[in-house]
């Protein structure tokens, strides 16, 4: 499974290289998990900081090249034997879930979201510090492409008119619909994509819900047509891979990720759905 839960992180504390994945840099800074380094969403998941980003051209969060990250991964020290957990306090939204999705897409096997985030690893006693923890930099990840399946604009654009393909979007209901917009220029959808938010992979406790209960989920969603000709979006492709990781927990593995989302898409003169269409 591709979830760690709080207890077994604590009693096996030692046995992992733990990623903070949360976003701001201050966060990182003011407290957290011993051990722990900063994935930092902007300068390390994505090249979002770059000089000349346009998020016209993939989106709010557009990847690193694979071997740029497979470069990051050995200065954080790990290799295809590490044991890595990646947490963040969006129930693996923001965005442990694209830390996890990056390492799978490279190959790697051993990685893990923390399930409950850090509020879960404070509950199960382990206690944050401020210390930056010594890097042991090791060579570059022996990697080199994105191993798991990704889309463009143009492909999508092609499948979101295909009968035997779904499209998933999983912003918030009233974004998807056009009613609210507060990261992007334009309210809306990608016509014929279909909508069912990240937050209902969670329970009222903010953890992941139970395999059977996501897969009958994604089951309802996809109907006969199967994962592998599914496609998942969001805003900026990090919460996209909340889903992705929904649906490898659901046995329902083999989706798409459409890194670009609504932030490239909607830049790009492009057909819209939604009310302010």
């Amino acid at each position: 499974m591709p979830l760690i839960s709080a207890t077994d992180l604590r009693d096996r504390f030692s046995a992992f290289r733990l990623l903070d994945a949360r976003p701001a840099p201050a966060d990182y800074a003011a407290g957290h998990l011993p051990g722990a380094l900063h994935a930092d969403l902007n300068r390390h998941l994505s090249t979002a900081t770059e000089p000349g980003h346009d998020p016209a051209r993939g989106g709010r969060h557009p990847l690193p090249s694979a071997a740029r990250f497979a470069a990051q991964l050995g200065a954080w020290g790990i290799g295809p034997d590490t044991e890595v957990v990646a947490y963040d306090a969006a129930g693996g939204s923001n965005a442990a879930a694209r830390l996890w999705w990056m390492l799978r897409a490279l190959g790697h096997e051993r990685i893990f979201v923390l399930d409950g985030g850090l509020a879960a690893a404070l509950e199960a006693g382990l206690t944050p510090t401020v210390e930056v923890p010594a890097q042991e930099p090791r060579p570059p990840y022996p990697a080199t492409d994105w191993r798991l399946p990704l889309v463009d604009a143009e492909r999508v654009e092609a499948l979101s008119l295909d009968p035997s393909r779904k499209l998933l979007d999983v912003r918030a209901a009233e974004r998807w619909r056009g009613e609210n917009e507060t990261f992007d220029p334009v309210a809306g959808h990608i016509p014929g994509s279909v909508n069912l938010p990240w937050t209902d992979n969670l329970g009222p406790d903010g953890r992941f819900k139970a395999p059977e209960a996501l897969r009958a989920q994604y089951q309802a969603l996809l109907g006969d047509i199967p994962p592998e000709q599914l496609a998942v979006h969001c805003g900026s492709g990090v919460t996209a891979c909340h889903t992705l990781l929904a649906l490898e927990m659901a046995g329902l593995s083999g989706a798409a990720l459409y890194v670009g989302s609504w932030s490239e898409w909607c830049r790009g003169g492009r057909p819209q759905s939604g009310v302010s269409a």
